[in-house]
């Protein structure tokens, strides 16, 4: 299992550099069971986001858009239940405990607090369904947090990730999820804290075997440009 750990400067700079990695390093693994059976490259890895404030959140080339990104943090992260769903992270969060208005609650009274932990994923999501379709455990399972430098860190662990379509909804999502978290106790506990790095984990962050021509179409352009660079170099 090969391991990887990924800098980038912003949330777009992260996608790439993931796609990038996979696609020259990934292991070729074979999905037995899931939501989706398929053939896949993945890698556990590390990423660390520097600057995940940075604007634009999402690459232009992402199969994701703004509104979509917003639409992700508001109602999958931020909020309750959707109609049709089974879960949200933002459900889990918030029932049966509410964690986000206990972290809030937290932070005000004690911005050194290194226990503030978003526990997503249940000890009952280990069980095998009959349906497979309806044994989805969520793929965010936790998400961690720290202030340090009036800055609030976020790093979190997906067990699977999907690089390609998943990815930079996600980081992007989590991101305005962590500006929401901020601001909320920023206006509680006039604390003046910004957001920080985003930290995350994953064991098995993968592209599907369908993407391939996606992703190629993503990587192309830069690797283009990367070899006419090193030519003009050696001329």
């Amino acid at each position: 299992m090969r391991y990887t750990v990924i800098k980038a400067f912003d949330c777009p700079d992260a996608w790439y550099k993931v796609l990038h990695e996979i696609w020259h390093k990934g292991d070729n693994f074979e999905v037995g069971y899931g939501s989706e059976v398929s053939r896949t490259k993945k890698l556990n890895l590390s990423i660390e986001i520097a600057h995940p404030e940075n604007r634009p959140l999402v690459d232009f080339m992402a199969p994701c858009d703004m509104k979509y990104v917003q639409w992700y943090a508001l109602k999958y992260l931020w909020s309750g239940a959707i109609e049709d769903e089974t879960y949200t992270y933002g459900s889990r969060m918030r029932k049966p405990v509410d964690q986000v208005e206990e972290a809030v609650k937290r932070y005000v009274e004690e911005k050194r607090d290194r226990q503030v932990t978003f526990v997503i994923r249940l000890p009952e999501d280990i069980q095998k369904r009959l349906d497979a379709r309806k044994h989805e455990p969520p793929c965010l399972s936790l998400i961690d947090t720290e202030i340090l430098d009036k800055q609030l860190t976020l790093t979190c662990y997906f067990r699977s990730w999907d690089a390609y379509a998943g990815l930079p909804a996600n980081i992007a999502g989590i991101q305005l999820f962590n500006e929401a978290l901020v601001s909320e106790i920023n206006r509680r506990g006039k604390l003046g804290i910004k957001t920080g790095k985003l930290i995350f984990h994953s064991k098995n962050c993968h592209l599907y075997e369908r993407q391939i021509k996606m992703v190629e179409d993503v990587l192309k352009p830069g690797e283009d440009s990367r070899r006419k660079l090193l030519e003009s170099k050696k001329s």
